[in-house]
C-alpha cells in the first residue's frame, strides 16, 4: 500500500504579515481573473509563497548546480528512480512547487535559461496530476489529492495569478514587453495579454498559429 502524502517536514512561516499579505493578494489575483480555487489549494500556495519567501528555499545552493538550484529533468528523475513512495511524492511535490513559484514570479528569468515557462508549466502540471492519483485512502491523503488535482487542472491560471502578485509585490522587476509577447505566443496567457494591452500593443491571433483561436 502506497503511504500518504509526505508532508514537508520543515516548519511553515508563521509570521502574519508574510501570510496575510500572500492571501491577500493571491485572492484578489484569482477574483479579478475569474480563477475559482477550492479554500484548501490557495491556502496550499500561500504557504508555499510564505516558505520560498526565503530564496534559499527555492533555490537552495548547490555543489554541482549553484545558486540557481537543481533542474527540473533531474527532479523528475528523482521521482521516477525513487525506492520508497515517501521519496517519490517528496520528489514530485518539490518539482510541482518548484514550477508554480518559478513560472508565476520569474517567468523573465527564464529568457536565460536553455528552457522557457511552457516547460515549467508541462513539468509541474504532470507533478501535481501524478501527485493527485496516490491510493493512499487516509483522510489527509484524500485532502491533498484534491489540492494536487486543482493545482494540475489550473496549474496555468495559478500561474497567471502568481503573475500578477509578482507584479504588485518588490519581487518584480521592470516590465519586459518583448518578453511579455513571448509569453502570451508560447501559452496563450490572458493575464500576458492584459499587460501588453496596457502598453499598447494588441496581441495577434494569427502570432500563435492557431493554437488558442
Amino acid at each position: 500500500m502506497h503511504s500518504e502524502t509526505n508532508i514537508r517536514k520543515q516548519p511553515l512561516i508563521v509570521d502574519m504579515n508574510v501570510t496575510e499579505y500572500f492571501k491577500d493578494s493571491l485572492s484578489s489575483a484569482l477574483s479579478r481573473q475569474k480563477v475559482k480555487a477550492e479554500e484548501g489549494t490557495v491556502f496550499y500556495i500561500v504557504n508555499l509563497l510564505a516558505w520560498f519567501v526565503r530564496a534559499e528555499n527555492l533555490f537552495p545552493q548547490n555543489q554541482q548546480w549553484g545558486a540557481g538550484g537543481q533542474p527540473l529533468a533531474l527532479t523528475y528523475a528523482e521521482a521516477v528512480e525513487a525506492k520508497t513512495q515517501d521519496e517519490r511524492e517528496a520528489a514530485l511535490r518539490r518539482l510541482g512547487d518548484v514550477a508554480l513559484v518559478v513560472a508565476g514570479l520569474f517567468a523573465a528569468s527564464l529568457s536565460r535559461k536553455l528552457v522557457d515557462i511552457d516547460y515549467y508549466i508541462a513539468m509541474g502540471g504532470s507533478a501535481y496530476a501524478m501527485l493527485s492519483e496516490q491510493s493512499s485512502s487516509s483522510v489527509r491523503a484524500r485532502t491533498f489529492r484534491a489540492i494536487f488535482s486543482e493545482l494540475s487542472t489550473k496549474f496555468q491560471s495559478f500561474v497567471e495569478a502568481l503573475s500578477e502578485v509578482g507584479d504588485n509585490t518588490p519581487l518584480a522587476s521592470q516590465t519586459d514587453v518583448l518578453r511579455l509577447y513571448e509569453i502570451w505566443m508560447r501559452t496563450g496567457s490572458a493575464y500576458a495579454a492584459e499587460r501588453l494591452r496596457k502598453h499598447g500593443i494588441e496581441p495577434a491571433r494569427a502570432a500563435v498559429s492557431g493554437r488558442y483561436s
